[in-house]
């Protein structure tokens, strides 16, 4: 049974979701604020975070970039902020969906089925030996199964959306792929921010491959290609 966390301020929005969610089956936790949403993560595994944005103490963008920083929980923002803007920075900060309100319920627990399974198939990926998938180029390695990238001997610390788009870069080596793809393929259906949000997680990459920076390459009027050929 999958575990979520859900974080709102509003009662009466926790106990609707919550409703919803025990009706799929899924086991829940409530927190009606960021900073105890943080605190919790730190004591106990979740399977989902469903966040909320406009909350006391600590904003849902400020919990979520806290939370990720020391695990790797897919998170979804269920919020009333619906400008542009507030949706870009939820995806910034590592969300893998962005749900305005009001909602539909069914809707939403659709996106929660499709994250979590999006979620468990890479967790899953990383649990046969055999299946052990390493990139090494020089004295960078980019190991897909154990989820981590090192750089001349040391290992690089970033934001699980950045793993993610690495990887898919890089699975994906010397092949031009468009924004529109890399978009889908990473962030997923449905996905709601723009542009500026991958360019912004390029940027990130780019600073964690140091010396290989160069390798992640800009493609002009497409979109991007990570460069493994000599």
């Amino acid at each position: 049974m999958s575990k979520i966390l859900i974080v709102d301020d509003n009662e009466k929005d926790r106990a609707l979701l919550k409703k919803y969610a025990t009706f799929e089956g899924y086991d829940i936790e409530e927190s009606d604020n960021g900073m105890d949403a943080v605190k919790k993560c730190e004591l106990n595994d979740y399977d989902i975070i469903l966040m909320d944005v406009m909350m006391p103490e600590l904003d849902g963008f400020s919990a979520t970039k806290t939370i990720l920083g020391n695990k790797d929980i897919p998170v979804i923002f269920v919020t009333a902020r619906k400008d542009e803007f507030d949706r870009i920075h939820g995806f910034e900060v590592g969300a893998d969906d962005y749900v305005i309100k009001p909602f539909s319920p069914k809707e939403l627990m659709m996106r929660v089925a499709v994250v979590l399974r999006r979620h468990n198939a890479i967790k899953r990926a990383g649990t046969n030996i055999e299946d052990h998938d390493i990139f090494r180029m020089d004295s960078l390695e980019v190991d897909f199964t154990s989820r981590t990238l090192t750089v001349d001997g040391k290992e690089v610390d970033m934001a699980p959306k950045e793993y993610a788009l690495l990887f898919y870069l890089v699975k994906n080596r010397n092949i031009a792929l468009p924004r529109d793809k890399i978009l889908t393929e990473v962030w997923g259906f449905d996905y709601y921010g723009d542009e500026r949000t991958l360019d912004t997680h390029i940027k990130q990459i780019r600073k964690a491959l140091g010396p290989y920076r160069d390798r992640l390459i800009t493609m002009k009027g497409l979109g991007y290609k990570f460069n493994s050929v000599n």
